[in-house]
């Protein structure tokens, strides 16, 4: 099994491509090793004690390393628990247990009934346009609320903390919701 592997815009993460599907839909970003339990395979890439972060895209998984660390020295590790669970076919989830909870989205912005038109041209251009870009540098942006020509998204995998973040939202981003929807003022990280 070859498992490719890319830099992203942040120094402290990689993304690792199994050349397989990671997730079938949606995204999965673990900040923490509490989150990673609800995973073996995040689990296991914690157990490591140099990772920081741990995000599932659909074909790929990013992997933050703790300040200090040497991807020369963790990238072997990383590749070899990849290799392992994927050759293996082994679930990318622990099946729900009474005692297993998914963390809380945090709160989102409640957006305002009237804006609803607004809201859905700001939420197209990020699924469209904003999204697939992102998913490249090993991350996403999520949608988290509009409110008087503010608009609020999260970054996780290799895009939070990326150095690079505030300038992707200030010139990439802001740039072009503030072009396609005029409504929009100021895009904000939360």
């Amino acid at each position: 099994m070859l498992i490719e592997t890319e830099t992203t815009p942040n120094p402290a993460t990689l993304k690792f491509l199994p050349n397989r599907i990671v997730m079938d839909a949606g995204t999965r970003d673990f900040a923490t090793p509490e989150e990673a339990e609800a995973s073996p395979l995040a689990q296991a890439l914690f157990d490591l004690g140099d990772v920081t972060g741990v995000f599932f895209g659909r074909d790929f998984v990013s992997v933050t390393a703790a300040p200090g660390t040497a991807w020369a020295t963790l990238k072997p590790d990383v590749l070899g628990i990849l290799m392992d669970h994927f050759a293996a076919q082994m679930p990318l989830f622990r099946p729900a247990s009474a005692d297993f909870s998914v963390p809380a989205e945090e709160e989102a912005f409640a957006d305002d009934p009237a804006d609803a038109d607004i809201v859905a041209q700001i939420k197209d251009l990020i699924d469209t346009r904003v999204r697939p870009a992102v998913a490249n540098d090993g991350g996403d942006i999520v949608y988290r609320g509009f409110d008087k020509g503010k608009v609020y998204l999260r970054m996780q995998g290799a895009c939070a903390g990326c150095p690079s973040s505030s300038a992707t939202l200030k010139n990439g981003i802001e740039q072009l919701l503030r072009y396609y929807v005029p409504e929009v003022s100021e895009v904000r990280a939360v």
